[in-house]
This record gives C-alpha cells, sequence and structure tokens, in this order.
C-alpha cells in the first residue's frame, strides 16, 4: 500500500483496495468534526439532553453506529453502480424534510404535556408534568435516516472507494470504515457537548430538567428549519448548489452552502436561543432555588 496516493480532497479512480479503505477512515473523521447538516444539529440535540459527558457519548455512539451501517449498505449499493438516485439534488432536499420531522416530532415527545404542547408561552406547570426523557432508541433512528444525505464525502465512497474493492463481498467496507471514522468523532463531539451541559451551575434536578427543555426545543425548531429549507430546495433544486468559496481544502469547510448553514445554526442558533430561555424561565419560577416549585414548560 503506497501511502503518498492517501488524498483527502481529491481521491482519483483505480485506488488500491487498502489506500481506499485508509481514505475512506481518514474521511470519516473529518466528516464526523466539520459542520455537517447530517450529523452536528442532531448529535448536539440529544446530547444536551443527557446533561452529562457520558449520556453525551452514548448518544453520539447510538446515532452514529446507526449511521455506519446506512453508509455500509449504501456502499455496497454503489459497488454495484446503482447510486445515481440518492446523489441527486432534490434526493437531499428531500431527506431533509424526513430529518425535519423526525427531529420536529422528538422534540414535540419531549416538551409535551399530559394535555397540550406550549411552545410560544409559559406558564407554571405541576412538578409531575416535566419534559419527557429522551427516547433512547430515537439517536438510533435518526442515524439511519440521516446515513442516506449525500455530499462530498457521500460521493467520494460511492463512486471512488466502493468501486475500488476486489469483489461485491467487500463493497461495504468503504462505507463501513468511513462510519466508524465518523463515529469516533460523533462521541468526542457529544461528550463535549454533554460535558458542557453538565457544568452548568445548577442543582441536578433543575439540571436535568433544563437540558431536557433545551433538546426538545431545539429538536422542535431545527426540525422546522430543516423541513422548510427541504421543501424550498426540493422545488427549487438549484438552491443545492449555491454557496460561496472559501478557500479551504477541506469538505464542510470549502463551502458555506446551505448545508453549512444548517449544520451552524441548528445547534448554536436555535440551541442558543433554547438554553437561554429555558434558564430564564427556570429563574422567573424559582425552581433553580427550590427544585419543588413548579416547573416552567
Amino acid at each position: 500500500m503506497d501511502i503518498s496516493s492517501l488524498n483527502l480532497w481529491n481521491p482519483v479512480v483505480g485506488l488500491g483496495p487498502g489506500i481506499a479503505l485508509l481514505t475512506a477512515f481518514f474521511l470519516g473523521l473529518i466528516h464526523g468534526i466539520t459542520p455537517d447538516e447530517h450529523t452536528w444539529p442532531i448529535t448536539f440535540s440529544y446530547s444536551v439532553g443527557s446533561y452529562s459527558s457520558r449520556g453525551g457519548m452514548r448518544a453520539g455512539l447510538l446515532f452514529s453506529l446507526a449511521f455506519t451501517v446506512q453508509r455500509a449498505i449504501a456502499s455496497e449499493i454503489a459497488y454495484f453502480a446503482v447510486t445515481w438516485l440518492i446523489v441527486s439534488e432534490r434526493w437531499n432536499f428531500a431527506l431533509y424534510v424526513v430529518i425535519g420531522a423526525l427531529m420536529l416530532m422528538s422534540g414535540w415527545y419531549v416538551l409535551r404535556r399530559h394535555r397540550l404542547l406550549h411552545l410560544f408561552h409559559s406558564h407554571n406547570l405541576d412538578r409531575t408534568e416535566e419534559p419527557h426523557a429522551l427516547p433512547g432508541y430515537m439517536p438510533l433512528v435518526h442515524g439511519f435516516v440521516a446515513g442516506w444525505g449525500t455530499g462530498a464525502f457521500a460521493l467520494i465512497v460511492y463512486t471512488v472507494l466502493a468501486p475500488a474493492m476486489p469483489g461485491p463481498a467487500f463493497g461495504f467496507l468503504p462505507g463501513l470504515l468511513y462510519g466508524l471514522g465518523t463515529t469516533a468523532m460523533q462521541v468526542l463531539f457529544g461528550a463535549l457537548v454533554g460535558a458542557w451541559m453538565a457544568r452548568r451551575k445548577l442543582g441536578d434536578a433543575v439540571r436535568t430538567q433544563v437540558a431536557r427543555m433545551v433538546a426538545g426545543r431545539t429538536l422542535f425548531w431545527g426540525g422546522l428549519a430543516f423541513i422548510a429549507l427541504g421543501i424550498v430546495g426540493f422545488v427549487y433544486p438549484d438552491l443545492g448548489v449555491f454557496g460561496v468559496n472559501t478557500g479551504v481544502r477541506v469538505h464542510n469547510l470549502s463551502r458555506i452552502d446551505v448545508g453549512f448553514l444548517l449544520a451552524v445554526l441548528v445547534p448554536f442558533g436555535a440551541g442558543s436561543y433554547a438554553m437561554i430561555r429555558s434558564l430564564r424561565e427556570v429563574r422567573a419560577t424559582g425552581y433553580d432555588r427550590d427544585p419543588t416549585r413548579a416547573a416552567p414548560p
């Protein structure tokens, strides 16, 4: 295996199997640590709801393992050169709608009460009506669905690395290695988000409450953003090629486009808003000083 042929920016067709698999793993590492609309918003939302480093690692791991399974399947499909559908712009925007719907429903589950969902105003609630815990299976569902999204990394895996395998029995390996690289970084990302939440100066009960409210609101509003952009992009697929080149020769950092904006604005925009609002409501009710008092929505 000639390591000098390793090219993470523009690998060429005709790579040997060994260098193709190494390329796949390193591309996965880059994918997991750079802003990507199919990973960052989802991992952030579930990790912040876990309110601990260990919980964040678990959320990142569950999401990424399902993502890895999907990429292995898609890589096997790509070996037989039948990926024409999943590399189209309309496919990617349609997937935004599906991902957004899953985010919205997850956020609704976390925020809902026994009667009504209160998103636009706050009121005192009985302590027994605190936000629901995040469903443990949802990161798995999200990971598998989000994995069908396409971008520069996916195109390289499907069109260059998968065809480099020596036979159909090995076609899944580039997707598997790519997914494992992504998993390593997403577990780290999830742990950092969970640790950040754990370091908020709040009591355990209050931190749990705030974490769930932040996760629910980020999922809900982020889901709406995904759905809206998905619908617009499906109608006007040229939106997918719109962007500003940055000159950085790293995929996910080389252009500021709609995917980049989603990856950044959902966790840092919606997430920051959700955190500020949730903390303000908790402090306004005095729940941070006395957890037996009524909890905010």
